[in-house]
Formats: structure tokens, sequence, C-alpha cells
């Protein structure tokens, strides 16, 4: 049973738009992947270039291994996502394919019924013939349709030569099409390989540092225990900052009329909005430095040397450049400046129910109760003489309650 021509023609363009519809997702879908593909080359240059600058340095075995860890990481998500783009470029070249013998043999039968009209419209090119068609007609009515039939299959032929160009410029745009991805997808396996020869690199310079660390791991471990004895003092001093100033923000009687969690702070009104204008900047906030990636992430996790041991970060650590400057990431006011034997100065801001932590400064440029604006400079990240490095960590708090600084900080 024949369609109606107009139920043909919605089919046409319901299968038309769902096939756009595939399409427009694969495109975006490319899209972010070569969006993220170079958010890793980009980090691996700022690791290069952070290398190459504290390459003179003597550094311990330990923070070699984390800028090892660090680097592999990197390198292998960058494979895993140039595997995706070649991939998807896979798809849509056997998609392109498949539509390209397609089109040609939807052009093959266009031609051949297109010469079979030629044929028969030269046999009656005679315009007696022509009008012997028309004038055998027994009533007008006939002839009437008879020269309607002559315009139309005139127009049909005129129709059909222009499809046929049509299709033939469609054949040729998917082609060349088709050559872009073949050509794009050699570039990125070529890339890939590249990256994998570099990522083999690093893993066998990582595979000799861990043989060597192996041969005193006892040593080693109890370096890192006693570190993570010292960060486990500092959040504690910090914890109970936070809960101090929240209950006394709850025993001022100007703060009093505002309701407040039993985490949070007593706000007054003006520390309402900063508090929710802070929430409403979640994952748009600058980082606190202008460079640098993080080398170590928030939560609970194995320790890299020693997997019998485990991570707890509070926040998130930052390694950046030498003489490189902490900055706020929004509007507040310094809530602290803490001072621990042995221990690089802290400064923490308060943005109304939200707090900043920024650990391992020298120099500052704040004191306790100064206002601050977002990016504003508080102080100068400090260097580690032994490593080489200098890093920043980093906290975000709600009220006493740790956040990953990962869903508040811009491309984190």
């Amino acid at each position: 049973m024949l369609l109606p021509k107009h139920m043909f023609k919605l089919l046409f363009l319901l299968l038309l738009s769902f096939g756009s519809t595939g399409l427009f997702g694969q495109n975006n879908k490319q899209k972010q992947l070569e969006n993220r593909r170079q958010e890793l080359h980009r980090e691996i240059k700022k690791i290069n270039a952070l290398r190459a600058e504290n390459k003179t340095k003597a550094k311990s075995q330990l923070s070699l291994i984390e800028d090892f860890n660090y680097k592999i990481k990197v390198l292998n998500t960058l494979v895993k996502v140039t595997n995706q783009q070649a991939n998807l470029l896979t798809q849509k070249i056997n998609t392109n394919q498949k539509q390209i013998s397609a089109l040609r043999k939807e052009l093959e039968v266009l031609k051949k019924n297109y010469a079979a009209m030629i044929v028969k419209s030269y046999k009656s090119r005679n315009q007696q013939s022509r009008i012997m068609f028309l004038l055998s007609s027994n009533d007008f009515k006939q002839a009437y349709k008879r020269l309607q039939y002559m315009k139309q299959y005139t127009d049909h032929q005129k129709e059909q030569g222009e499809t046929i160009k049509a299709k033939t410029q469609e054949l040729q745009e998917v082609n060349i099409a088709l050559l872009a991805q073949k050509k794009e997808k050699d570039k990125l396996v070529a890339e890939n390989r590249t990256t994998q020869k570099d990522l083999e690199k690093e893993r066998e310079q990582h595979r000799r540092i861990m043989s060597s660390i192996r041969k005193d791991l006892n040593k080693y471990t109890a370096q890192i225990k006693a570190k993570q004895r010292e960060a486990a003092k500092i959040d504690s001093a910090i914890d109970r900052i936070i809960k101090a100033a929240i209950a006394k923000s709850k025993s001022n009687k100007k703060t009093k009329t505002t309701k407040a969690s039993a985490s949070g702070f007593a706000l007054t009104p003006e520390e309402k909005i900063l508090s929710n204008n802070f929430t409403s900047n979640k994952g748009k906030l600058p980082w606190p430095v202008d460079n640098g990636y993080v080398s170590l992430g928030y939560g609970t996790q194995p320790h890299p040397i020693n997997k019998t041991l485990t991570i707890k970060s509070n926040g998130v650590r930052i390694t950046t450049k030498g003489g490189a400057k902490a900055r706020a990431v929004f509007d507040g006011k310094v809530m602290n400046i803490v001072r621990l034997k042995n221990v690089n100065p802290i400064v923490m801001i308060q943005h109304g129910n939200y707090i900043t932590t920024y650990k391992n400064l020298s120099k500052l440029y704040v004191k306790e109760g100064d206002v601050v604006k977002t990016k504003q400079v508080i102080g100068d990240v400090a260097t580690n003489n032994f490593t080489g490095k200098t890093t920043l960590s980093f906290i975000v708090s709600k009220g006493s309650v740790t956040q990953n600084p990962k869903s508040w900080i811009y491309k984190m």
C-alpha cells in the first residue's frame, strides 16, 4: 500500500530530524572531548614548566614520586580522551562511507531514469507530433489534461536535472568531510603514539625511584607518618578556630536575631547576602594562585608510596611556581591568622557561612579583621627549601564541614 504524498513527506522529515539530532549529539560530544584534550595539554605544559623551574634544586624521593604520579595520571587521561575522539571519528567515518554508498546508488538511479526520460523526450521532440497528440483528443477537457501532462513532464525533467545536480554536490561535500575526518583521525592516532611514549618514560622513571624507596621503606614510612601527624595537628587547630568562631557568633547579641544551623554561623543580614553570593558562584570561583595544578586532591586516598597508609586531605594541594602570590577567591573578611610552631602562616577568610583557608604562606599582606576583595593578594606562597617545591594547601569549609574545592573553583 502506497503512503499518501503528505504522509510520505512527514515521514521523511521525521527521519531527517532524527538523523540531525544524532549528528548534533556526535558533534557536541566531539567538541567536549576536544576542549578536554586541550585542557590536558595545558596541564602538561604547566607540569613541565614547573619541573624545568625546579630541575636544579635537590628534591626528596617522596616529592619526585608525587610529581611523577600526577603527570602519569594526566597522561593516562589524555590517552583515554584522545582514544575516545579517534573512536568517535571512526563512527563518523563509517556513517559517511555508508552515506556515500547510498548517495552513489541514488545518483545512479536518478541518472538512469533521467536518461530514459531524455530518450523518450527525444523520440517525441517533433512539434507536429505534439500538436497531433493534442488535436487527437476526444474533447476540450482531454486536450487540456494532455497539455497539462506535457507541461508537468517538462517540469519533471528540469526537476530531475536539478536533483541530480544537488545530489552530486552533496556527494562531493560528504567526500570532502570524510577526507578531513580521516586526516584528523590520523593526527590524533599519531599524537597518541607520542603521548604513550612519554607515558612509558614517566612510568620507567617512576619504577626506578620506587625501587630505590622500597630498599628503605621503613625510613620513608616514618617520614610519611610524621608529616601526617603534623597535618592532622594543623587541621585540628583550624577546626577548633572555626568552631570557636561559630560559637562566638551565636553568643553575640547583635546576630541573635538571625537563625543559624547547628554547624553554621549566626549571620547578620549583610553576612547572609555575602554567604548567598558565595553559594551562587559555586564552580566559578577563581584559583587561589594564578598558575598551578592540583598535586593532591580532596578526600581520603591511598598514599602513593605505601599503599597500606591513607591520606586524609581536607582540601587540595596546589603546586605552583616560586614567588607565587596567594589570593582571595571571593570577597570576605580575614577571620584569623594562624601561627603554629614550625608551621608557615595560615590565613582564614570568612565569606558569610563559608571559610576559605590558605596554608603554607610566607610573607603576609593582610591582618586579622581586614576586608578583602576577590583576587586580592593575601600573601606569598612558601617554597620548601628541602624539596624545592612551592605549594599552597587550600580548603573550603561550610561552617565546620569541609567541602571539595574542585566543586567550587573554576575548572579545577
